[in-house]
């Protein structure tokens, strides 16, 4: 009885997350071949069918030598029980398809040079239009043309898009990954260092490159830097993204090599070095960087090929997040409440209040993460723009991980749809993680209850992103729920453990000072700690 409560309410959630969108896919075929392309209707005036196999076939007839505003020209046996197709303009879409049932034309394609826009009509039209309407791009149809011929068979269909869509479970799942992972390679540098100093050893190969954020008035600092550089991307951003995107390939690559080195460190893989000229080399360190650097420059490349390019972005923006996590240490809890507290205000800000202030009422982040002039799909409540001819593309920064949308099949067929995740949502929280897991290996607890907490509450801190993303229907600065999920969930942890002191103060040592003990005596486990939670 429960399991069977449980598939009808789930059956519901799903069927509720349904929205008809006004894209729709024409089908054309000649029996042997057949391809889908993007067009554009009004659901609420000219309904199509929601599924292929319920979509009737029509032959299809080219009348685009005509705008067929009237009938004056046009072969009524021509048309007779046939979709037709028709240039856009002259006089109105309603004029069109009123002409159209009059010669008993079963559906109505107007191709357009123009950029695909819904279809409407005066109120009183609307009742008078009985048959289905939609905009097509005229390149469209001269490629289907081209490819078929003069005998064509059309089936229009609009098929619901969910608005729960697989591509948040793989986003939620690159997010947690990501996290554990960069908290996990922190901790262990951290046990490695101790480790070194312990036994009398020099610089070992986790301290370098190692940043440590300790002092307030530097995270201030950062998070002033930070606005700053928002703001300067705003009004200089189509100088200032080709910046970004030079830095993102250099560090991406680096940080990619770092992960890679440490993968092969892992396994046991030698290094194969030789000599020349008295200067070392290592064999791996050579293929290694040549192979990131490769990948680093295919995405500079082909940075704005949407349809498979997203997948190095997201390889690239991963390893650029686990190095950086990796890289930057915060000293302890303090640090951490300040500087996840003022990157909430400067998200929330940034997102919500900065509408009230720009010309066209976009928030300055929306802005400059999509850029300033985005091609691609352009929505305004039930109305949609599809452009009608390639346009060039525009820059974006790669600051986001992007995941195409699996369900969206005809706006995916318009135009690519991305659901996505700033770095900052996932470097932000996994500072604090990291310090979790470090923090983990000062006290020798065995079972890394300050780091597997935290990755819940950013786990749980993500399915509350996502549930009120849903249920708003727009975009929610993360920071706003994975923040208080993720600090009051570690002073829980460590209040209920009796660690509070250790916690909020963590190490002192400074960047000048490198060498660090263990909050507890060698060989003291969290068993001895007096426990309770």
């Amino acid at each position: 009885m429960d399991r069977a409560v449980k598939i009808v309410l789930f059956s519901v959630i799903f069927l509720a997350s349904q929205i008809n969108c006004q894209e729709a896919i024409l089908r054309i075929s000649n029996g042997n071949t057949e391809r889908d392309y993007c067009i554009v209707h009004n659901h609420s005036w000219t309904p199509l069918s929601e599924t292929l196999d319920a979509a009737l076939q029509y032959p299809l007839v080219n009348l685009t030598s005509t705008v067929l505003c009237n009938t004056s020209g046009v072969n009524p046996d021509l048309v007779n029980g046939k979709a037709v197709v028709v240039m856009r303009g002259d006089c109105d879409f309603s004029q069109k398809a009123r002409v159209a049932q009059s010669l008993n034309a079963t559906a109505l394609l107007i191709a357009s040079n123009k950029a695909l826009t819904t279809p409407t009509a005066n109120d009183s039209e609307y009742a008078k239009v009985h048959i289905p309407l939609a905009l097509m791009r005229y390149r469209d149809f001269l490629e289907a043309q081209q490819m078929f011929g003069d005998v064509m068979q059309a089936k229009l269909y609009a098929p619901p898009n969910s608005k729960i869509d697989a591509s948040i479970a793989v986003m939620l799942l690159i997010a947690i990954v990501t996290i554990a992972l960069g908290g996990y390679w922190s901790g262990t540098c951290e046990r490695d260092r101790l480790n070194g100093v312990s036994g009398g050893g020099g610089e070992s190969k986790a301290d370098s490159g190692e940043l440590f954020l300790y002092s307030p008035l530097k995270v201030v600092f950062f998070v002033a830097l930070m606005c700053g550089m928002l703001v300067l991307m705003y009004f200089f951003y189509s100088v200032l993204v080709y910046v970004i995107i030079v830095i993102f390939c250099l560090a991406s690559a680096s940080a990619l090599f770092s992960c890679f080195d440490a993968v092969l460190d892992l396994v046991g893989c030698g290094t194969g070095s030789f000599s020349i000229q008295s200067h070392n080399f290592s064999v791996r360190s050579i293929i290694l960087a040549a192979v990131c650097i490769t990948i680093a420059v295919v995405w500079g490349v082909y940075r704005n090929e949407d349809r498979w390019i997203w997948i190095l972005q997201d390889l690239l923006g991963v390893a650029f997040c686990l190095n950086f996590m990796k890289t930057i240490s915060l000293s302890n809890f303090k640090i951490c409440v300040i500087l996840l507290s003022l990157l909430l205000l400067y998200d929330v800000f940034f997102v919500f209040i900065t509408p009230f202030f720009t010309k066209n009422g976009v928030s300055i982040m929306v802005q400059v993460a999509l850029g300033p002039d985005a091609s691609g799909e352009k929505t305004q409540g039930n109305m949609v723009e599809v452009p009608a001819e390639p346009q060039a593309p525009s820059e974006k920064l790669p600051v986001v991980m992007r995941v195409p949308r699996f369900s969206a099949w005809a706006q995916n067929l318009c135009m690519m749809q991305f659901s996505i995740l700033g770095y900052g949502d996932i470097i932000v929280p996994g500072l604090l993680v990291a310090y979790c897991s470090r923090f983990d290996v000062w006290i020798n607890s065995r079972r890394k209850v300050y780091f597997v907490s935290c990755c819940i509450a950013y786990f749980l801190g993500m399915i509350l992103t996502f549930a009120v993303m849903l249920l708003s229907g727009m975009g929610q600065p993360a920071l706003l729920y994975l923040v208080p999920f993720t600090l009051i969930t570690c002073a829980v942890v460590a209040a209920c453990r009796g660690e509070m002191r250790q916690f909020w103060a963590g190490t002192t040592y400074e960047v000048l000072d490198s060498s660090r003990e263990p909050l507890l005596p060698e060989g003291r486990t969290d068993y001895s700690v007096g426990e309770k939670c």
